[in-house]
């Protein structure tokens, strides 16, 4: 499956906000949309010019897409398991994204950003309710409990993030143990405990068309 291996800061730049890609350097002066808030290329500082429906539509479908970093595909598929679930599909949609294992692992504070924790699920640090589970888009349930396996404790990468994860906080949805390096999930996550600027609706219109 193909995948974005450029410069992350380029897409918080196309987006124009902080996307929060690369970690722990997102919050310092180093990050590179607080030094150039301006939209890649040689175009980026000109005026910009008003967007369309359609723009406004496609921005925030790439704009999810990117936080969560999922291709277009597997995108398009949870939006048609949304639209079959009950519920109102926008809010169904932030769901699915939020209960991918890899999301769940970044918002317990084990990983710095998406793609780290993408990376650290698929090498099999984690267990789900004690059992090894390698897959990112492994959907986590309520009650469920994600701990990093025994043998993964002493990585630095997992050590460090967990230690920086007061900054960021946790969700209302995730209970955290930092010292037993595991996280329950109390509650499937409603649209209210998700923070993150996205207008899922137009997403919706522009799937829907």
């Amino acid at each position: 499956m193909a995948r974005y291996t450029g410069p992350v800061c380029r897409l918080c730049r196309r987006e124009d906000m902080k996307l929060f890609l690369k970690g722990e350097r997102c919050y310092t002066d180093k990050c590179g949309y607080e030094r150039r808030s301006y939209p890649p290329g040689q175009h980026g500082q000109s005026r910009r010019k008003k967007r369309s429906d359609y723009g406004e539509q496609l921005r925030e479908k790439q704009k999810v897409k990117r936080i969560y970093g999922i291709a277009e595909k597997q995108f398009r598929g949870y939006f048609f398991k949304a639209v079959r679930m009950k519920g109102v599909s926008g809010n169904v949609l932030i769901q699915l994204l939020e209960r991918r294992l890899d999301n769940a692992v970044y918002r317990m504070g084990f990983a710095s950003d998406h793609a780290e924790a993408r990376q650290l699920v698929r090498h099999g640090h984690f267990t789900v309710n004690g059992k090894r589970v390698d897959i990112p888009s492994y959907l986590v349930r309520a009650r469920d409990v994600v701990a990093v396996r025994e043998s993964s404790k002493t990585i630095a990468r997992i050590v460090e993030a967990l230690a920086a994860v007061d900054r960021r906080g946790v969700p209302q949805w995730i209970e955290l143990d930092k010292d037993g390096m595991r996280g329950g999930v109390k509650q499937l996550p409603a649209r209210e405990d998700v923070n993150l600027p996205i207008r899922e609706q137009l997403i919706i219109e522009l799937y829907s068309k």
